[in-house]
């Protein structure tokens, strides 16, 4: 009964979400949140630094997906402690990695990559769960179970991705390709469901000159499909099937990315196979041999309820709009528009 109320109050919830950023976020309204004035000019307006919705949809995004991974591995009875210094290494490679491998394939300085910070999270996972349970030994602390942690954590990925394609569609970043490039079929199928961007800071315009057209709505399908996914693998999860939940967000997370870089008009490199398809086949053949190397865990089944008093914790939930406090600062701060500021006073309320 509790994991049914969980699981369809989470789909409601990502449901409304995704339905109102459909609807909305293509449109110029909502890709600056805030404009902060830092520098006086001559003509006594100021630069101002601007801070988008892309920030504040991304480090939700993130909290969420890293609440769930806390959620389930309490569910599966792994201690929070040993979980948060895994997740805290792991954000601490993933954050900056997003920026060192867009620079390496895109030769872009001022731009991120979640596919290439998932390829190095992946790789570097395993090796930090056995960091982490080094430390449990020392200091009298159980293990965490390597399948069981690999399971969260890639449900807690594919989610965040997932809510995370919304600040695309923001930004207009991540962008489709215009709808009539791409045959009948595809026109048939998303001519109502196509995102079309306005707005001159909008990179779909800036970059690819695409202001008012059709566009495939790579973004929204992603996000559809990705916590759709990500809500069957937390029903496999609790009921003890971490195998099938970890390949599962890893097997459709990978396939969709490679799938979906051929639907996609934003520049991805310069070859034809983009690095970033090659490190979705590559993170495929990683993860699953992590995965089927490992010996099922003989584990109770988690418990939902167990995981779901953490949201009582008042540690924890402070712990949490810190980072997602940084995370905004760090993704929200607009590195590729500016603003011109103007301040007077409104003489008829004097």
């Amino acid at each position: 009964m509790t994991e049914g109320l969980f699981l369809l109050t989470s789909a409601i919830l990502f449901t409304l979400l995704i339905v109102l950023g459909w609807r909305y976020l293509p449109g110029e309204r909502f890709q600056m949140l805030a404009a902060v004035p830092v520098r006086q000019r001559d003509d006594n307006s100021w630069h101002g630094i601007n801070f988008t919705w892309y920030g504040l949809l991304l480090a939700t995004a993130a909290v969420i997906g890293i609440l769930f991974v806390f959620i389930l591995t309490r569910a599966a009875g792994m201690a929070p402690v040993p979980v948060l210094a895994v997740l805290l290494l792991i954000v601490g490679l993933c954050v900056p990695a997003a920026h060192w491998v867009a620079r390496l394939v895109e030769k872009k300085h001022h731009t991120f990559t979640i596919g290439g910070a998932f390829f190095c999270g992946l790789a570097a996972t395993p090796p930090i769960i056995l960091l982490v349970n080094g430390g449990c030994l020392l200091m009298d602390v159980p293990l965490l179970n390597m399948q069981v942690m690999l399971a969260a954590l890639a449900i807690g990925y594919i989610l965040g991705e997932g809510l995370g394609r919304l600040a695309c569609l923001s930004f207009g970043c991540c962008y489709g390709k215009p709808l009539h490039q791409c045959g009948r079929l595809a026109a048939l199928l998303f001519d109502r469901l196509a995102f079309v961007f306005t707005g001159a800071t909008k990179k779909a315009v800036y970059e690819g000159g695409l202001a008012g057209v059709k566009l495939v709505p790579i973004q929204g399908l992603t996000c559809i499909l990705y916590t759709t996914t990500a809500l069957v693998a937390c029903h496999l999860f609790l009921h003890g099937q971490y195998r099938s939940a970890f390949l599962a967000s890893l097997l459709v997370s990978q396939i969709w990315r490679v799938v979906s870089e051929m639907l996609r008009a934003d520049f991805r490199g310069c070859t034809v196979i983009s690095a970033y398809q090659k490190m979705g086949v590559a993170a495929l053949v990683l993860g699953s041999g992590f995965c089927l190397l490992l010996p099922p865990p003989v584990l109770p089944l988690p418990d939902i309820a167990v995981g779901l008093g953490l949201l009582f914790d008042p540690f924890l939930l402070l712990g949490l709009k810190a980072l997602w406090f940084i995370l905004f600062l760090h993704f929200g701060r607009s590195m590729v528009t500016k603003a011109t500021l103007s301040f007077e006073v409104r003489q008829s309320r004097i």
